[in-house]
């Protein structure tokens, strides 16, 4: 399976690149293909210009080709991986640009063509979502406040993706709080996760942490 992992955190001494590191390796040794975007080590710009706005809709290649070699691994990719750090109950500010400025009409969906109507995905390549991610804060706080990220990205993102896509979610919580134990637990439930030789089984369709 061809898996592209979008890694977002500015520290190479971080935990979530640990976690990085634990997924990548684990996917190759059981003989997965994998392209990994560092978003900090690239420099990625998060931030959509104004040109970029005003050719948003009446002239989107000229969006596309500027970021044309993240639209081509996304296109590429059957899995997709996302690790990063929750800040602020979300994605770092660079990883929610770089959905703005990569999933582009065209690329991860149609404009939905009607008033009432919501927009139709495109990236139906992608079989398999996965979210690796860590936060300050407790699960029973997050399910209060309804955990806006989780639902953002899997259940308003996951409709742009193959209509039988599975979705994985790898969360833990309380970073700021946990021990080594804790840690090195969750860096082994990852790679058991990312080590299955058959990660899914899906019909093509046609048509601030420490």
């Amino acid at each position: 399976m061809r898996n592209l992992i979008v890694f977002c955190h500015p520290s190479k001494d971080s935990y979530s690149a640990s976690l990085l590191l634990t997924a990548r390796t684990a996917l190759e040794q059981s003989g997965h293909e994998v392209r990994v975007i560092d978003l900090y080590e690239e420099g990625f710009n998060p931030v959509l210009s104004q040109d970029e706005w005003d050719s948003y809709i009446p002239d989107t290649q000229a969006n596309i080709a500027g970021v044309q070699s993240h639209v081509d691994a996304m296109q590429w990719a059957e899995a997709l991986v996302l690790v990063y750090p929750t800040w602020m109950y979300g994605p770092p500010a660079m990883l929610k640009g770089w959905l703005e400025r990569v999933w582009l009409p065209g690329i991860a969906f149609d404009i939905a063509p009607a008033k009432g109507k919501r927009a139709t995905g495109l990236l139906r390549n992608i079989r398999q979502f996965t979210v690796v991610t860590t936060s300050g804060s407790p699960w029973w706080w997050l399910r209060v406040i309804r955990d806006p990220g989780r639902s953002m990205l899997a259940r308003g993102y996951r409709v742009l993706f193959h209509p039988l896509c599975r979705v994985r979610w790898l969360q833990l919580h309380n970073m700021n709080n946990t021990t080594l134990r804790d840690r090195q637990r969750f860096l082994a439930r990852v790679k058991r996760v990312f080590s299955r030789k058959a990660l899914v089984s899906v019909p093509a369709v046609s048509s601030m942490e420490k």
